[in-house]
């Protein structure tokens, strides 16, 4: 009988290797085309992995929580109906779940082949039920309080604290070699500091999203000396002239302009008179991208981050850069971001003034040399000179903040940078046609 391969897809072209998060199939399992065989993540994105053909799962390679290189099969469906498929095939394809549940999780009353959870539980969940001798038949009833009733590290450990009954775990517990996370990294491992925990503190375990975040900001800080240089400029004209083409813009396009759009047009402008700050460093050698490509940080519901990226930038008008802008924002917080979205970033953007500050000091978004942020627009007094003298009026004033990399960008490259984009902002055309 014919078989075709799963493989691990190419998720843009940095990416090598992904995590299988969850499994949704198991052997024997008849799927059809489009069913999802089991969901991935990488250091950039979650995705879901449809089965493109009809058949039956006759072989599962790896299972939850395994890092697979791309190109790699992760499991065989055979074609068409398959239920005369050699049984000595499905015994010897071992069935992830079973085999997790067995390793990791203590059985008490029932063993594991008696009885399997459908739950997800995570790798740390799993290692505190098995430090504990919880049962799968326990560990199935205790609340969970995550993503879909997903049991998190506080639910299990206040429902030890019950079990043994005192008010809360020790902290000795929490922080037992037992507990951690067993793949904990170098960085963590030195940024790890003693933390007490009171009677009425709240463990909240990060993430995955969160970890990778985390691990890349103290990247970032510990690879690039970092500066950041401000500058306040006058943007009066250009938010006058979006006031008054916002709604023609929005009956015309059918799409908001917000200010970002022309804020990510003055940086492309800005990067192609100055490319020493379009560049990445490798050792020694700077590398001058060609492309512009712009990420624009957008703030998602779990309170993450993620950064799309409007490729060639440089290349779009105002109606292009805004129909990306709103669409790649709407599909980060929807969780619709292809991997390709957030491939190949060489300049980012973070607005601050989208929470109502006024400026602050980013974390540059490895491995680029510099990142924008941009703060709230206030109307401000200003003096103004005229040919009958100096004037205070009221100005619509915006704080401009660029953290650049010391190594590779000198004072004199990063300050002309930001003034070239204030000095775009600046000399908006009040009169510029849609």
């Amino acid at each position: 009988m014919s078989s075709f391969e799963i493989l691990m897809p190419k998720l843009g072209e940095s990416v090598q290797e992904a995590t299988i998060t969850k499994m949704f199939v198991k052997l024997n399992d008849q799927v059809e085309e489009d069913d999802m065989l089991f969901e991935i993540a990488t250091d950039k994105v979650d995705s879901e992995i449809p089965c493109p053909v009809d058949g039956k799962v006759i072989e599962i390679r790896f299972k939850e929580d395994d890092v697979v290189p791309v190109g790699e099969v992760v499991a065989i469906i055979a074609l068409g109906d398959a239920d005369d498929v050699e049984e000595s095939v499905v015994e010897e394809s071992a069935a992830p779940k079973e085999e997790v549940v067995e390793q990791t999780v203590g059985s008490v009353g029932a063993s594991a082949e008696s009885y399997q959870s459908d739950r997800f539980y995570s790798p740390l969940v799993k290692s505190i039920a098995s430090s504990e001798n919880i049962s799968v038949q326990e560990l199935d009833s205790i609340q969970g309080h995550g993503k879909d009733g997903r049991v998190q590290k506080q639910d299990i450990l206040n429902y030890i604290a019950q079990r043994n009954g005192s008010a809360v775990s020790t902290p000795a517990k929490v922080a037992s070699p037992e507990v951690s996370a067993p793949k904990a990294n170098k960085t963590e491992e030195k940024q790890k500091v003693s933390a007490s925990i009171g009677a009425q503190d709240q463990i909240v375990e990060m993430d995955r999203m969160r970890r990778i975040i985390a691990d890349h900001m103290v990247m970032s800080k510990q690879t690039s000396p970092h500066v950041t240089a401000m500058v306040e400029a006058d943007v009066t004209d250009m938010v006058n002239w979006r006031n008054k083409v916002k709604d023609e813009f929005l009956k015309k396009e059918k799409t908001k302009l917000t200010f970002m759009p022309i804020i990510i047009e003055a940086v492309a402008k800005s990067l192609r008179e100055f490319p020493g700050v379009n560049a990445s460093v490798d050792g020694y050698n700077v590398i001058l991208k060609k492309d512009i490509n712009i990420g624009v940080a957008v703030a998602l519901p779990s309170n993450n981050l993620i950064v799309p990226v409007v490729k060639n930038a440089d290349h779009k008008n105002l109606i292009g850069l805004a129909n990306d802008m709103n669409q790649m924002a709407d599909n980060a917080r929807n969780n619709k971001l292809s991997p390709d979205d957030i491939q190949g970033g060489t300049f980012t953007i973070s607005n601050f003034g989208s929470f109502k500050n006024v400026m602050g000091t980013p974390i540059i978004n490895q491995p680029q040399v510099a990142i924008l942020a941009v703060g709230t627009i206030e109307k401000k007094p200003a003096v103004l000179e005229t040919a009958a003298g100096d004037v205070i009026v009221a100005r619509q004033k915006m704080f401009l903040s660029l953290s650049y990399d010391h190594r590779v960008v000198d004072g004199a490259l990063g300050g002309a940078f930001l003034r070239k984009i204030a000095d775009y902002l600046e000399e908006f055309d009040i009169n510029r046609s849609i």
